[in-house]
């Protein structure tokens, strides 16, 4: 985590999405998190929820975190198969959302299913995610394209809903990465086309770099300052310098 928030910090980046998991405990510790962002002076801006195992208690923890961070959006995953009550999210977290005025958004995902027949997730269309809290979470690299939407589609229907983007790179089943490997330094979604629409419809919320560690050569300082230098060079000039 210490070089994730000095690598923001040294590319002038505006601050950082906390994705949590179960199995990283650092991650939850919101002292430790907030002493991070203070020693660095990036903010936490948003917070992803795990994708599994929530509960009203958890909701509760991350609204904690929030609070304690400065936080402005959590986003949530539809409920998996295996979670035992719904009401997390079903209910839950619309009265979270009135009670403390955090951006509560609801994230789309990728179709997976159990078996080939029984979808892992629930409440997974793009009308469902935007009906729980009326925020959401657009992941680029995340759209079904045999549902019959692009990413230009799915934000043209989320419409104001969306108050962040994870910004990433997609060909095939190949998600997460950067958006330079197709023919020409042109990306394989319609990343150029969706960034310049989205700043001629005036979108003034968040844009977050979400890419497999890999995408960045984690294990190489001097690629990994390569690759950001290279990511906001690209974010520039297709949406914040766009005309």
């Amino acid at each position: 985590m210490h070089r994730i928030f000095d690598f923001a910090n040294k590319w002038w980046y505006d601050g950082l999405d906390l994705a949590l998991n179960k199995s990283n405990h650092d991650l939850w510790d919101e002292d430790y998190i907030k002493f991070l962002s203070d020693s660095f002076n990036i903010p936490v801006l948003s917070i992803t929820a795990p994708a599994r195992w929530m509960s009203e208690k958890k909701v509760d923890k991350l609204v904690s975190m929030a609070w304690k961070l400065g936080t402005q959006i959590i986003s949530f995953s539809p409920p998996h198969i295996s979670d035992k009550n719904m009401t997390w999210f079903t209910k839950y977290l619309l009265k979270v959302k009135r009670d403390t005025h955090l951006s509560i958004s609801i994230q789309n995902i990728a179709p997976k299913f159990m078996f080939f027949i029984i979808p892992e997730y629930k409440n997974t269309t793009l009308f469902e995610i935007k009906k729980v809290t009326w925020d959401t979470t657009l992941d680029l690299s995340s759209i079904d394209s045999t549902s019959g939407f692009d990413i230009l589609k799915a934000q043209k229907l989320l419409w104001s809903s969306v108050k962040n983007i994870f910004f990433s790179d997609k060909r095939g089943s190949n998600n997460g990465i950067l958006p330079w490997w197709a023919w020409g330094g042109i990306s394989y979604l319609p990343l150029e086309s969706f960034f310049m629409k989205l700043k001629t419809s005036w979108y003034n919320w968040f844009i977050t770099l979400k890419v497999k560690p890999s995408e960045l050569w984690a294990w190489n300082e001097e690629r990994v300052i390569q690759n950001l230098e290279y990511v906001k060079n690209y974010y520039k000039k297709h949406f914040l310098n766009f005309k």
